[in-house]
């Protein structure tokens, strides 16, 4: 099974780690295929289809003790992504240019009871739809800025969280197709 692993706080904060070192600290764990995709931490990978939790786990544990930092990883396999992108949600959404597109990706189930949209207090997040593991976020930059209610979504959504760019999220997919 094709993996692609999104990696959290990957050449962010100090925590820089080549590409080269990342794949080889993959392969340290006998997957095959090993692949990466732009320097922010996406691993493209085969594994056996079996318990994603311990294989989760078992990356987790690895990078921590090679590189000395926690690393969340998430898991999708290629379909998975592709059903994701599928949904097509930002398809009503009024570009401008301070406008950016998330796809945001959970470790564990979101609250099925969220109302949408769901809205930071600053309103410079828009919650606009979500699946068991994802949800597609609106930014609303201020004066060139991202948002800085980090803690909104991972509050509202119940979950530690990483996030894709949306037209990253499709080159990456593109990506992990391609091997």
């Amino acid at each position: 099974m094709r993996y692609i692993a999104l990696l959290r706080g990957v050449n962010v904060g100090g925590h820089m780690v080549k590409m080269e070192r990342l794949r080889a600290l993959f392969a340290e764990l006998g997957l095959d295929g090993v692949r990466t995709y732009i320097q922010s931490g996406n691993v493209f990978f085969e594994a056996a289809d079996g318990d994603r939790a311990e294989l989760t786990r078992a990356i987790e544990r690895h990078l921590r003790a090679a590189l000395g930092f926690e690393v969340p990883t998430y898991l999708r396999t290629v379909p998975e992504l592709e059903r994701t992108l599928a949904r097509s949600p930002f398809t009503d959404a009024d570009i401008a240019p301070d406008t950016r597109l998330n796809i945001v990706f959970a470790a564990s189930p979101i609250p099925a009871t969220l109302t949408l949209p769901a809205w930071s207090t600053k309103r410079d997040m828009e919650i606009r739809q979500v699946t068991e593991r994802e949800a597609f976020v609106v930014w609303y930059l201020k004066d060139g800025r991202p948002p800085a209610s980090g803690d909104f979504l991972e509050k509202t959504l119940g979950s530690q969280l990483t996030s894709r760019f949306a037209h990253t999220t499709v080159k990456i997919l593109e990506a992990a197709k391609a091997g």
